[in-house]
């Protein structure tokens, strides 16, 4: 049997603590996160004949290091280490060579309790860093065009709200060429009909009525000097946003193409009616990943994603309670799928109405929904079968009813006419079989 070493990781250093079978501190040392620091970390734990790593992350640089030294990886949740310290003190304190032994014993006393991590496939990390980075960015979209829209605000209000965003293709155009009250002065209904024609406007409001809202909004009274340079800021912002909204664009198709050549892409897209639905379906894929034996059981990626309660007993009462610890992104994504299946699945629209007549709120009855979707989720993904309607039990039931009740989300009629088509075709490809 081998040894057993905890890793306390940081951003500049690692501390860490090498003990045997019986809990005898065989090294302990500190390791700067640079190449060599690494390198010697690693070459630490093999000639010392460590078998099991404890550490307090799932990915990173230093977790891939670790795996490519040979050595298996304890990837333990910081609430489970927090909880795991007063095992070992009385006196509340705290240090990284403290923390490092904490995870050095839970590797030695408990790895048992706990699952070995096994990393994903090339494509599956690929996946996770584009769903991830898009991500990112959308964030500091949304945070730059509300920056943008408290700049218009304060001087030219009558350019918010013009477009459906303030960070749209032809929202930003507009902004780009007219930035300030004083650039568009002279603009009239012709010009801005070449303008929108230009920029292959959908035609929602005419340029009269575009207009219309521009004189309506109350007029600011900035200066000449300051006009001038808040209409500097609002083009530096425009500039930005542009290229970020280009940049988030291109990574879209980067995702797209990255879930079509995926083993598991037609897989996890097969739960979206639409071809279009790409970024929630890879967000699925790149969160839950490709490695089977992460979720053993039905639930687990409910419990991941936050859609599982947290039961509380003691005594006669018996709660149940909001996930806090769980993957953020997998929870949105899990809730993307409950919303979307409501409109064309009568069976999700079915178990949505009933956890709202229940007493459930909105956000309550999205986690019951989508619990019953992670189920169906992981069976289809243990198994590596897309998603089938004709193959779902609990669909075929609901099929039949054809008037939904007031209170029941009214899914699309042409998509569940075409899904009750394939459920008839099914049974009588089956009787004829």
């Amino acid at each position: 049997m081998g040894n057993y070493a905890g890793v306390d990781w940081a951003s500049e250093k690692h501390d860490v603590l090498i003990a045997d079978g019986a809990g005898e501190e065989l090294f302990a040392g500190t390791f700067c996160h640079d190449e060599a620091g690494i390198t010697s970390l690693c070459r630490a734990l093999v000639k010392r004949d460590v078998e099991v790593v404890a550490i307090e992350r799932p990915d990173g640089l230093l977790v891939e290091r670790l795996l490519d030294a040979g050595v298996q990886v304890l990837a333990l949740h910081p609430n489970q280490v927090k909880a795991a310290r007063d095992r070992f003190r009385a006196s509340g304190g705290k240090s990284d060579r403290f923390d490092s032994f904490v995870l050095c014993e839970l590797a030695r006393t408990d790895s048992h309790r706990f699952r070995i991590l096994e990393p994903d496939s090339e494509e599956t990390k690929a996946m996770r860093a584009l769903t991830r980075a898009r991500e990112d960015l959308v964030g500091a979209r949304v945070s730059l065009g509300q920056q943008l829209r408290a700049e218009l605000d304060r001087f030219w209000p009558g350019a918010v709200g013009l477009f459906s965003s303030i960070d749209s293709q032809i929202s930003l155009a507009f902004l780009a060429r007219y930035p300030s009250p004083a650039d568009a002065k002279g603009l009239g209904e012709k010009r801005l009909a070449a303008f929108l024609k230009n920029q292959g406007y959908s035609a929602r409001k005419t340029p009269s009525q575009l207009l219309e809202h521009l004189r309506a909004a109350p007029a600011g009274r900035a200066g000449q000097v300051e006009t001038r340079t808040r209409r500097s800021i609002v083009l530096s912002l425009t500039r930005t946003l542009q290229v970020m909204v280009e940049q988030i664009r291109e990574l879209e198709s980067e995702i797209a193409q990255a879930l079509r050549t995926h083993p598991d892409g037609k897989l996890f897209h097969s739960f979206f009616i639409s071809p279009q639905s790409v970024i929630c379906a890879a967000t699925l894929l790149s969160e839950i990943g490709d490695c089977r034996g992460r979720y053993p059981h039905r639930d687990a990626i409910a419990a991941q994603g936050g859609h599982a309660p947290v039961a509380v007993e003691s005594g006669k009462r018996k709660n149940a309670k909001f996930r806090w610890a769980c993957n953020k992104r997998l929870r949105r994504a899990l809730e993307t799928v409950a919303m979307s299946t409501m409109k064309w699945n009568p069976w999700a629209a079915d178990l949505y109405a009933q956890a709202r007549a229940r007493g459930h709120n909105h956000r309550r009855a999205l986690r019951t929904l989508g619990r019953a979707w992670s189920r169906i989720i992981w069976r289809c993904w243990r198994t590596r079968t897309p998603y089938d309607p004709a193959q779902h039990t609990a669909l075929k039931q609901h099929i039949t009813v054809t008037i939904p009740s007031p209170s029941r989300p009214r899914p699309d009629s042409k998509t569940t006419a075409r899904i009750a088509s394939t459920l008839t075709s099914s049974k009588l490809q089956t009787a004829g079989g």
